[in-house]
């Protein structure tokens, strides 16, 4: 099943750090103040393991274009735009080359059709992980550390010649969620999602990687 044409109303910022503005099909409610200080709250309370949840969830690289996408069509218009231009990290905001982050966000999705290798306790699941999604569904992205490898993921290959392949394990991991009907795989921290929340994960987790990156159309 093929994966329907992004949505054209959301594009790249000029410059980093500013933020990708949503069409008002695609744009999610408001949260109010209270509701994401009341889950922010819950995820530094949960204990002693949040305070290492938290330090990982909220982790904050600088040089941040602090994308937004609320679907993968959207978060696909990007990786293709990005990749079509001189694609380039923007230091020190990730440590990972372009196609590790594909190959990365790509694991990811597989993982939630296929099951994660090493998820965390049902309790880390339910306390510091469905908080911390709770946040991030709250303000529409998310924030974590991009050097931080799947537990159990076999390692990125940091030496590919370029993204070829993992751009096109990206593209094949996106179809198989979008043709998905089944049930998903818990995600290895927010534990279990719907369909609907899974896409907002990977969505967020996409525009939380590609905000590391900016690109430039040669002349």
């Amino acid at each position: 099943m093929a994966v329907p044409p992004p949505h054209r109303a959301q594009s790249a910022p000029s410059h980093p750090g500013t933020p990708v503005a949503q069409g008002p099909s695609a744009q999610p409610s408001a949260p109010s103040r209270r509701s994401f200080v009341r889950a922010g709250a819950g995820l530094a309370a949960v204990g002693g393991a949040a305070v290492v949840g938290a330090g990982y969830f909220l982790y904050r690289p600088g040089n941040d274009r602090q994308l937004v996408f609320a679907t993968l069509g959207q978060a696909l218009h990007e990786v293709e735009r990005l990749n079509a231009a001189s694609v380039h990290a923007l230091a020190p905001a990730t440590a990972w080359n372009w196609s590790q982050t594909l190959e990365h966000c790509a694991q990811s999705i597989e993982y939630s059709l296929q099951g994660f290798p090493a998820p965390r306790s049902a309790l880390f699941q339910a306390t510091v992980g469905a908080t911390a999604f709770q946040v991030f569904a709250l303000r529409g992205r998310m924030s974590h550390n991009l050097a931080e490898p799947i537990p159990g993921a076999p390692a990125l290959n940091p030496t590919a010649a370029d993204a070829t392949a993992a751009l096109a394990r990206l593209h094949k991991a996106v179809q198989d969620f979008a043709a998905h009907t089944g049930a998903l795989h818990p995600h290895f921290a927010y534990g279990a999602l719907s369909h609907a929340q899974y896409e907002q994960a990977h969505a967020m987790h996409l525009a939380n990687h590609l905000s590391a990156f900016d690109g430039r159309t040669p002349a």
